[in-house]
């Protein structure tokens, strides 16, 4: 049979076919129905990456990992989404075998187009399967685990929103366990105990999870026991996983606009005040003092002035940076108002909240300013004062720290000054 044939017999096929390249993911080979079913012509195909064809698959890590699973099994079968050129995508079982050729490895995808089954498996009859599958299209993903053996049923969608195809993931209770977030396993698992111990009415918790490529996704994970034995043991458990990553990257980011500079990115002076009244409760309970250093950039309208207020907001953004860089892990720092920042330093006393200021001044004087942003100088001010011997609250705290910075800016600028001691 010469290779002509072979084409015409190839060409003739209802499903897709594609030889691939296993280590550029790039097609080497199509038949007629591989580029016609995507509304692509051939050269639109040929010697283009696998990848641009998927839906659900992205970048070169994946497809590393999904290269090696297809050496390690005889037939490597995925259920996803193919991309049409202009009118969306279509759904695709490809099952990928391995062969080598004149010493050269390559992939064999046949893939074929499943859009009749789904729609044939929508008209089914059985109440069951019909609300199976109405939950399975209507949420990312379903989940079904036995009690008594700890297997678990992952369906299609979840494992594909897990980045994995229908023949992986292991199905053990142990495969979602250990990719929870660490941060968030004892919480989550404390959650589904107490539902099975007949604690909660449902199970019900939203955290991060591990996708194939190593990233955590947020998930919103609810579930309930669904069958259980004559004495009331639970046997079963089902469930439901959605998909709220976007929602909770932009929850996490209104919060922290609700409590950091817009421009610095430190606390602002509502998250800023907040804590301090906390350390100020906090060190009164274990009778420990509490710095709080106030300072202001000396002259800094003129810098607005003369350099405009695009190169004043980058002078501000980089105080915060210096100083941030020079504090401890436990020490607060926040944007007061303006040019004006505090800082928060638990268990300091004043002679070494003097030396630490000290550090802060020098570093801020030292920084090129010309260099880097074209600004001749840049130096601050700072005003001192210690919990309970300049004040029991943070008004007076503040207040005293401010007189103590007034004092500062008589005396020169650029210097540090501590508070007078309350009488």
């Amino acid at each position: 049979m010469n290779n002509q044939m072979l084409n015409e017999l190839f060409d003739r096929l209802p499903d897709s076919v594609y030889l691939i390249d296993p280590v550029t993911s790039n097609i080497v080979y199509c038949n007629r129905m591989g580029y016609e079913s995507l509304a692509l012509e051939a050269d639109e195909v040929l010697n283009h990456s696998i990848l641009t064809l998927q839906k659900d698959v992205s970048g070169m890590p994946a497809w590393e990992d999904i290269a090696e699973e297809i050496r390690r099994v005889e037939i490597f079968t995925f259920v996803g989404r193919h991309l049409r050129k202009n009118d969306g995508e279509i759904p695709v079982e490809v099952n990928t075998t391995t062969f080598h050729h004149d010493g050269k490895e390559y992939f064999l995808s046949v893939s074929r187009d499943i859009t009749k089954r789904r729609l044939h498996d929508e008209a089914l009859d059985d109440h069951e399967k019909k609300l199976w599958f109405v939950l399975n299209e209507t949420n990312d993903g379903l989940w079904e685990w036995s009690l008594l053996t700890d297997e678990v049923y992952f369906s299609p969608q979840l494992k594909r929103m897990l980045g994995y195809g229908p023949d992986e993931m292991n199905p053990d209770v142990s495969t979602w366990s250990s990719n929870i977030h660490p941060d968030d396993s004892q919480r989550v698992m404390r959650a589904i105990t107490d539902h099975i111990e007949g604690k909660r009415e449902r199970y019900d918790a939203e955290y991060r999870l591990k996708n194939r490529n190593g990233h955590y996704l947020w998930v919103h994970d609810r579930g309930k026991i669904s069958e259980r034995n004559p004495q009331g043991e639970p046997l079963r458990m089902v469930g439901m996983v959605q998909n709220i990553t976007e929602r909770k990257n932009l929850e996490l980011r209104l919060q922290e606009m609700a409590s950091h500079d817009d421009l610095t990115g430190i606390m602002n002076r509502r998250e800023g005040d907040f804590i301090l009244e906390k350390q100020i409760d906090f060190s009164k309970r274990l009778g420990l003092e509490l710095g709080i250093c106030l300072f202001d950039l000396d002259h800094f309208k003129k810098i607005n002035d003369k350099h405009g207020h695009l190169t004043g907001d980058q002078v501000l953004k980089k105080v915060a940076e210096i100083v941030t860089e020079n504090i401890r892990k436990l020490d607060y720092f926040y944007r007061w108002g303006g040019e004006e920042f505090i800082l928060i330093l638990p268990d300091t006393s004043m002679e070494n909240l003097k030396i630490i200021s000290e550090k802060i001044r020098l570093a801020i004087e030292s920084f090129p300013w010309k260099e880097k942003l074209g600004v001749k100088k840049v130096t601050a001010s700072f005003g001192l004062s210690v919990y309970p011997h300049h004040g029991k609250n943070h008004q007076s705290l503040i207040l005293n720290a401010d007189a103590a910075m007034f004092q500062a800016k008589s005396s020169g600028r650029n210097c540090v000054a501590a508070a007078i001691l309350e009488t």
